[in-house]
């Protein structure tokens, strides 16, 4: 059932890789309102017993909640022919043509059936947080697929599928097996990142408390700190909503992660002041491409040495954009005239533009997500960089504004430290200062053409800030 593969065990499924963890069967999964132990999920059942009905279907994973999410993902792997996860913002609008893309013949969800409208003839079995006796306790019948989505440029989603070793392809053994490692993160289990807090835990015997859309940052810190959190994840901007608040003290943290946006100097500088006994690590992946690499001597970018020093991940900078070819890259995307995932030698683009400086590598944005000043290209990120770097800046947010003259133009919108609604004067000031350091450190065209102070961004369900354009 497990063949050896690079230093650690690839399991045949996740009930598999737990009744193989014996000795952590009391860690458990928990949300705000319940939590199962690891040792429940391997003979007993989310899906009221009727996951057998379910062997070899492509099943849509639909579930309101994160821990129905994670029993529902534990059951189903293996029996499964394919798992669909939907994210907390999937629209039903787009239900047909996911189930058309995937295939899928059931639904698994905590919602009621009438949740759905009028679908196709399908399978709907209920999930929940209780475990019940009647589980498929036995060995795997299927290499199951697990399919993650991601929003499309139009609005549609893509299905990306991975397998499960694709996706377990960056996670190595327990770092201290005599160590209680308990997991958090701000992610939502049903996206890449939180996903493999998930998977991390089930293959590591660690415990995991999730977030809750339902509860204020504030309360969550102090449920992750109940539970003695030791290692915790989130995207910079959920790290800089998180140390806005006071009950960011409430944890201390031996593990900190951060992912799924250009980690800048000033939120590891934030981390490192905030948790000083804490390893600090960025790390780069993607849904489609998988976990790269990670960065763990506390500074932005990488070491040019990275794109050479990653034991099974190949990586090239090509256009300037990053690259990357390994086993834990998504096979496809699913679905009638899907676009390639991969290019001919069989790399992932990312889309994710970099600058080589002295020997390291900075993320400087997304391809798609360039403002064009008089047919010269600015990189949002790099701006807000240079921004952050200010002393009374806690974060900002660079998009574009029309201008009949340059076709577009740059605008900041920042906010402060601690004062929201500084006076006129302190204003001033402030701005005098920010736009000072941008054309000390930034080409001319790059400068905000204005500075508006707000008092917090919109960080979408994904984790990561809103970007809208006027």
């Amino acid at each position: 059932m497990r063949v050896q593969q690079s230093n650690r065990s690839e399991w045949a499924s996740l009930r598999d890789a737990l009744r193989d963890r014996g000795e952590f069967h009391d860690c458990v999964i928990a949300d705000d309102e319940a939590a199962i132990t690891q040792s429940n999920l391997i003979s007993g059942s989310a899906l009221y017993g009727r996951g057998g009905e379910l062997r070899g279907r492509s099943v849509l994973v639909a579930t309101a909640s994160q821990l129905t999410t994670a029993s529902a993902l534990i059951e189903l792997d293996g029996l499964a022919r394919r798992m669909v996860i939907c994210p907390p913002d999937f629209s039903l609008q787009h239900l047909p043509f996911v189930m058309e893309a995937a295939g899928a013949d059931a639904i698994v969800s905590d919602r009621p059936i009438q949740h759905f409208g009028r679908t196709r003839s399908i399978l709907f079995c209920p999930c929940s947080k209780a475990i019940a006796p009647g589980g498929e306790g036995g060995d795997a019948y299927y290499k199951t697929e697990w399919v993650l989505l991601t929003s499309g440029t139009t609005g549609v989603p893509k299905l990306v599928a991975h397998s499960l070793a694709s996706l377990t392809g960056a996670i190595g053994p327990a770092e201290n097996a005599r160590t209680k490692v308990v997991w958090s993160t701000f992610y939502d289990i049903r996206r890449y990142g939180g996903l493999q807090i998930l998977l991390r835990c089930v293959l590591t015997g660690a415990s995991l408390a999730l977030s809750s859309s339902r509860e204020p940052t504030a309360d969550f810190l102090a449920r992750a700190a109940a539970h003695g959190i030791t290692h915790i994840s989130g995207t910079p901007s959920q790290w800089r909503r998180a140390l806005m608040s006071p009950a960011a003290q409430l944890i201390a943290p031996e593990y900190v992660r951060l992912s799924g946006e250009i980690a800048d100097q000033g939120i590891l500088n934030a981390l490192r002041a905030s948790y000083p006994n804490a390893r600090i690590v960025h790390a780069f992946a993607s849904t489609e491409a998988g976990v790269a690499f990670e960065v763990k001597d506390g500074l932005a970018g990488f070491p040019a040495s990275t794109l050479e020093g990653i034991a099974e991940v190949e990586m090239k900078v090509e256009c300037g954009s990053l690259r990357i070819r390994s086993s834990r890259n998504a096979s496809r995307y699913l679905g009638k005239d899907a676009p390639a995932l991969k290019t001919d030698d069989g790399f992932v683009d990312t889309g994710d533009m970099l600058e080589q400086r002295e020997g390291r590598y900075y993320f400087m944005g997304r391809r798609d997500g360039t403002i064009n000043v008089g047919g010269l290209k600015v990189h949002p990120e790099e701006v807000e960089a240079v921004i952050n770097q200010h002393p009374a800046v806690r974060t900002s947010l660079v998009r574009t504004k029309k201008s009949p003259v340059t076709g577009s133009l740059v605008i900041a919108d920042v906010v402060l430290q601690r004062d929201p609604e500084p006076t006129r004067c302190n204003a001033r000031s402030i701005q005098d200062d920010i736009l000072l350091l941008c054309r000390e450190s930034l080409s001319s065209y790059k400068v905000p053409a204005a500075i508006n102070f707000i008092p917090a961004l919109t960080v979408a369900e994904s984790g990561k800030v809103l970007r809208r354009n006027a």
